[in-house]
């Protein structure tokens, strides 16, 4: 059976190259200074994301790789970059708290598509428990009621289920506020890789990689 046609393309390739691309508008195309702390470089591109009206600009892409040696990745929420690292928060029972707990190594990549910026984070991954209170508690009311009542990633029989348990959840914050979950956690991604994407609106990227060996960070400029 031949491919779908999509509007009036003759297959999935064609029309894949006939969607539209977003026009680029950078507060500046240059990279971050070669001597540039890469954390401190990353907020200012966070900065400019925000301060432009972009949604979301703290949602990033984490990576992970589990005990099988398979890949994961998905969308989550910036918690704090402080001490040149990048943290993250979640359930310790979750699919990226196995990954984490075998190879305690992740990504996590940030892209700007109306700015033409991406930044791709790496590094070993420490826990970070100075931080779990804070980090639940600055979450919003059902947030906090969904960490609670979610076995993450565990199959789920009935949508009904998930209801209930997010309603007596609910009622269990609502009596015990300062309630954290023994589940929670925050994980730290003590970078030591930070590559900053520059794109123009003639495909002429900028690339510029940080790389830290102990307390020393180094440039290198790549091809795109």
């Amino acid at each position: 059976m031949g491919e779908k046609a999509r509007f009036g393309f003759a297959d999935t390739r064609a029309w894949l190259r006939s969607l539209r691309f977003a026009e680029v508008a950078p507060p500046g195309w240059e990279l971050p200074a070669p001597g540039a702390a890469p954390d401190e470089a990353f907020l200012d591109w966070l900065d400019d994301a925000d301060t432009a009206g972009i949604e979301e600009a703290h949602v990033g892409v984490l990576g992970t790789v589990g005990a099988d040696g398979r890949p994961d990745a998905r969308v989550l929420i910036l918690r704090d970059v402080s001490g040149g690292a990048w943290s993250v928060s979640g359930s310790a029972v979750s699919a990226k708290a196995a990954a984490l707990q075998v190879n305690p190594v992740a990504s996590l990549t940030f892209y700007w598509r109306e700015h033409g910026r991406q930044v791709r984070i790496s590094g070993p991954v420490v826990e970070g428990p100075e931080s779990v209170d804070r980090d639940f508690h600055e979450r919003s009311p059902m947030a906090r009621a969904v960490a609670l009542a979610s076995p993450q990633s565990a199959p789920l029989a009935a949508e009904s289920d998930y209801r209930t348990a997010v309603d007596d959840a609910r009622v269990r914050l609502e009596a015990h506020p300062w309630e954290v979950p023994d589940h929670w956690r925050v994980w730290r991604i003590q970078a030591d890789t930070v590559e900053f994407w520059q794109a123009d609106p003639g495909n002429r990227n900028l690339r510029r990689r940080f790389t830290r060996t102990g307390d020393t960070w180094t440039t290198q400029d790549l091809w795109p």
